[in-house]
């Protein structure tokens, strides 16, 4: 177990950082025609922006790409997700491709390419001490949630793989992340179905808080420590 402090982790950001300035140049033709695509079919703004918490609660800007039009029902509230989250959208999502903004967020020191992924600030207090530690390390892009199942997990396992994350990260499985990331999105695999673009919010620790469709990985996460499989 290497934990995320000293020469680990000053390589851990040398290499982040590196990656990300390549990928905001090598990817800026395709950030470019995404961009381009989202402001034809919706209109703007092209990014979407949300205060989201990082390491140790501190928040910053996640910034993404748009996925979903701002429509409202007669009352004034926003429609479902799956309403608003338009086929431009969808395409977005099953490539990954609304996530490319963030190496902005990775380069400017706030997230990592890998860890786990930053959710809402109004999570903070609901979660168990245990769920806590998933904020001991940077948020990241992709991590051991996403390509064990990602949107297709209920919330106490995804928490589960983000604390075993903490407690076994190394250079190596991180490396081993991007790779099944890479996969997984060349394969589609996790991506909500359509009728549920996201998840149910997470209500606390030991609430029924699943994916909206009821869906299951294809195979079980390999367990953590600990933890019966």
């Amino acid at each position: 177990m290497q934990r995320q402090t000293g020469a680990g982790l000053f390589f851990k950001r040398c290499i982040d950082r590196l990656a990300a300035a390549l990928g905001l140049l090598c990817l800026a033709p395709v950030m470019a025609i995404t961009a381009l695509a989202i402001r034809a079919t919706m209109g703007g703004p092209v990014l979407f922006r949300q205060v989201r918490p990082g390491r140790g609660g501190r928040t910053f800007q996640l910034v993404k790409f748009r996925t979903m039009l701002d429509a409202n029902d007669a009352d004034g509230n926003p429609l479902p997700d799956e309403q608003r989250l338009t086929r431009t959208g969808q395409f977005l999502r099953a490539t990954s491709l609304d996530e490319l903004p963030q190496l902005w967020n990775v380069l400017r020191g706030d997230m990592s390419l890998v860890g786990p992924r930053p959710l809402l600030v109004e999570y903070l207090p609901r979660y168990s001490p245990e769920q806590a530690r998933r904020h001991d390390v940077l948020p990241g892009i992709t991590g051991w949630a996403q390509v064990n199942g990602r949107n297709a997990l209920g919330w106490d396992e995804r928490f589960r793989l983000d604390v075993w994350y903490v407690d076994n990260w190394s250079l190596a499985l991180d490396a081993k992340i991007l790779a099944l990331t890479l996969l997984r999105v060349v394969q589609r695999q996790g991506i909500s179905h359509e009728g549920s673009a996201t998840m149910f919010k997470f209500q606390g620790a030991g609430a029924l808080s699943v994916v909206s469709d009821g869906a299951r990985p294809s195979s079980p996460p390999p367990p953590a420590p600990g933890h019966p499989g």
